[in-house]
């Protein structure tokens, strides 16, 4: 059978996973499949709360008899290491790039990725749908971009599809009357998509991409067949330090629309699962038993932002979660190591926490997300970026940052960010609309993003991608908070948070367990203040003059735990639990806090 193995990359938010469905959806598979409802591919219950795709994933279908396989990559920037990953396994991409937004900071990430792999790439200029679409003007933005990016003159001479992913219809035109299904897009990948290039006879290569677990099965490992026929039986496993071990697959599995089939055999070109090599990881071969010869390690690029987990010491410690200890953490960790390449632990640390590093704080953010959905009770403390010594200076990340923010707010924006040693490289305003590009330290953006949404009312959008390591920028202007913190362990009550919501805002409704040490607001001012919002009303016989008046409590502030880990100072924790996530203090007495404060 003909066949074809593409990747979709965009920017977060323009419409990959959609395009997906409706490729899915209109192709034989699905007759055979009942495919229904939205976002097929974000099977992860996170993918769609959040409405992101953060796992990559295969699906395969057939059109007029060729096998097309299918490759949905994750958008945001902190999930980059998944899409350097996806190139290896297929050749060529479909670029989606939104009609009124045009190309994107990640859109330069992924796209850079495609245009190094040697890729021939497919441009879809997605939602035209949209009343303010502009497609010519993305169309050239689309143009320098890949100038900019080093393009060969190939890649440059890109086809162009136009396409409203949601309502599933593709045409050549901008018009979206001209349009009635996905087929036009169906046609380009067959016709621009090179057909796979590997040689059936010689001895058997098969990489490893990406792995999974089954419960079944054991480790299943996701790669390609790069040389040679891959069938069930002993193999050669070489691992990414070059050692050489002998193995046995015992299940070869390609891809069937959504599901995997179990075949004898696959042939050179074909994207697979298969089971049997139980330490299976990303980045190793799958060789020739005669002949083993390693395929070159995958190169991934490296955390930035670390954090430490720790077994939760609170006062409230073992009572919601069913996974605890520092035994249970580590494994945990371990096992998510084999499956995120991007992801670094040290275990080196001989007490109850780790230093887990990570691409961005929303990287860390969802495995921490992930683990409390899973019963695990831990602490965390605030992202640090990962600071490097080269030619015996100190380095650190660097980020640009694109924001499109109201005219009327973007005065605000530009001042925080220049505290934070933001350096505003280009401004321009079209419609009331200000778009502001910045190149920042990492350092300067942990713990903006919320601000970033108070300032501009939530009419702002901010999004990032990582230019890499330069010279130390100096110290920042210090953003310090004060805390409201429990002055003691019991059940917050209405007459003391009354008291308390003078002095800031407050995290906890009424009603809610403390304990002493524990942040239960900010203060308006920039220093701790201990409040004690479990003090009751004293009763007396005597009738008060303000009898029938009462004081009522304003709205609590919710603090997810994306929010939770921007607020938190250096001598503060967040305390993750499957039921609650609580702020606090490092050291919870505040004698303790004053001695060290001290020292």
């Amino acid at each position: 059978m003909d066949l074809r193995n593409v990747a979709i990359i965009a920017h977060v938010d323009h419409g990959k996973t959609t395009l997906v469905d409706s490729l899915l959806k209109q192709s034989d598979t699905a007759k055979t499949q009942k495919m229904e409802g939205d976002t097929i591919m974000d099977s992860n219950e996170l993918e769609r709360e959040r409405g992101i795709t953060i796992f990559s994933k295969n699906a395969a279908v057939i059109y007029q008899g060729t096998k097309i396989n299918i490759v949905d990559t994750p958008g945001h920037a902190d999930f980059g290491g998944e899409v350097e990953r996806i190139m290896k396994l297929v050749d060529g991409a479909l670029l989606l790039v939104d009609a009124k937004e045009g190309p994107m900071p990640q859109t330069r990430f992924v796209l850079k990725k495609a245009i190094e792999s040697g890729h021939r790439i497919i441009l879809v200029i997605n939602k035209i749908d949209k009343p303010d679409a502009r497609p010519d003007w993305v169309l050239n933005k689309t143009f320098d971009l890949f100038c900019e990016l080093g393009a060969t003159d190939e890649q440059t001479d890109f086809p162009v599809i136009y396409a409203s992913a949601k309502q599933a219809k593709a045409g050549l035109e901008a018009d979206l009357s001209q349009m009635s299904d996905i087929e036009p897009l169906y046609k380009a990948i067959v016709k621009y998509i090179p057909a796979p290039n590997n040689n059936p006879e010689g001895p058997l290569q098969v990489s490893v991409v990406n792995v999974s677990h089954d419960n079944f099965k054991g480790r299943i490992a996701i790669g390609r067949v790069i040389r040679g026929i891959f069938h069930p039986g002993p193999v050669t496993w070489i691992n990414r330090q070059g050692v050489q071990s002998a193995a046995k697959i015992t299940s070869v599995m390609v891809f069937d629309g959504l599901m995997r089939k179990e075949v004898p055999e696959a042939v050179a070109g074909e994207i697979v699962a298969f089971s049997g090599v139980e330490n299976a990881n990303v980045g190793e071969t799958i060789a020739d038993p005669a002949n083993p010869e390693a395929l070159p390690v995958l190169a991934i690029e490296e955390p930035t932002v670390k954090m430490t987990f720790g077994v939760n010491t609170s006062p409230f410690s073992g009572k919601e979660g069913q996974y605890t200890t520092s035994r249970n953490i580590k494994e945990r960790l371990v096992k998510e190591l084999l499956n995120d390449v991007a992801l670094q632990v040290d275990f080196q640390n001989i007490g109850e926490s780790f230093v887990v590093s990570g691409r961005g704080e929303l990287h860390l953010a969802i495995l921490i997300e992930k683990m409390r959905r899973e019963g695990y009770e831990l602490e965390v403390s605030r992202p640090q970026v990962i600071f490097k010594e080269i030619d015996g200076h100190k380095h650190e990340p660097f980020e640009e940052v694109e924001i499109e923010v109201p005219e009327s707010l973007s005065g605000t924006v530009i001042e925080k960010l220049g505290k934070r040693r933001g350096e505003l490289k280009d401004m321009e305003t079209e419609n009331g609309i200000s778009y502001l590009k910045f190149e920042i330290p990492t350092r300067g953006l942990i713990g903006y993003r919320n601000e970033f949404t108070i300032d501009t009312r939530g009419q702002g959008i901010l999004n990032t991608t990582l230019l890499g390591y330069r010279p130390y920028a100096g110290d920042l202007m210090r953003q310090d908070h004060g805390s409201l913190i429990a002055h003691e362990s019991g059940i917050a009550v209405t007459y003391g948070m009354l008291a308390a919501q003078e002095r800031g805002v407050l995290f906890i409704p009424a009603n809610t367990p403390v304990y002493e040490g524990m942040i239960v607001g900010q203060n308006a001012k920039p220093e701790d203040l201990i409040v004690n919002v479990c003090k009751e009303k004293r009763l007396s016989n005597m009738r008060s003059k303000g009898d029938g008046v009462s004081d009522s409590l304003a709205p609590h502030r919710v603090m997810s735990l994306e929010i939770a880990l921007e607020y938190i100072g250096d001598d503060e924790l967040v305390e993750v639990t499957p039921k609650n996530i609580r702020l606090r203090k490092l050291l919870l007495k505040d004698f303790e806090r004053r001695r060290a404060g001290q020292l």
